[in-house]
């Protein structure tokens, strides 16, 4: 069964790997790269501070810089712990994959790193933000989702490794959005 389920993976990563073009290469390059989200965090720094104030704001730091540790190290974690190997150095896939980027990354992929790190925060702050600013969860999420296939779409990731990212980052985002809550009740405004 885990064979087979590997093996789908396999097949619908060269699938959607191949769709790639020449033409979109540097739009999924940019995606992919994660100083170019920059403008997206500090406009969330700012409707943080807006919203919550210098306190919670300060709460709200301290929870994402939490929250990527976590996500961020348990990949690592995961990823020495599976020893599954990225695509781009995987003998069965890498002669007939397109590796967009000029070099591989490190040797092992499940699950992605990048795929958690965008998910945890965007679902972070669309719980926050709810009901405080308008289709912001939807903007997030949309985000999240693209920089979570540039992954597959460079070659570096199957798309297992990207969908457990998401899971996990989802999970984490909620978990720590809630303890940011409890926080905010904590120390009023």
């Amino acid at each position: 069964m885990l064979e087979q389920l590997i093996q789908f993976d396999k097949e619908a990563f060269l699938f959607l790997n191949s769709l790639g073009t020449e033409t979109w290469d540097g739009f999924w390059m940019f995606m992919t790269k994660t100083r170019n989200s920059a403008p997206l965090y500090i406009l969330l720094l700012y409707l943080s501070f807006k919203n919550f104030g210098l306190k919670k704001t300060a709460v709200i730091l301290v929870s994402i810089a939490l929250l990527i540790t976590c996500t961020d190290q348990l990949s690592n974690f995961f990823k020495y712990g599976f020893g599954r190997l990225r695509p781009c150095h995987d003998p069965e896939v890498n002669g007939i994959m397109r590796l967009v980027k000029s070099y591989c990354g490190g040797k092992f992929s499940y699950f992605s790193a990048h795929a958690a790190n965008s998910f945890a925060p965007a679902t972070f702050f669309s719980i926050l933000f709810y009901k405080k600013v308008k289709y912001i969860g939807n903007v997030l999420i949309l985000w999240a989702f693209i920089v979570a296939y540039s992954r597959i779409y460079i070659g570096v990731h199957f798309p297992l490794d990207v969908i457990t990212g998401i899971v996990i980052g989802a999970v984490f985002g909620w978990l720590f959005a809630k303890l940011s809550i409890f926080a905010f009740q904590k120390i009023g405004t």
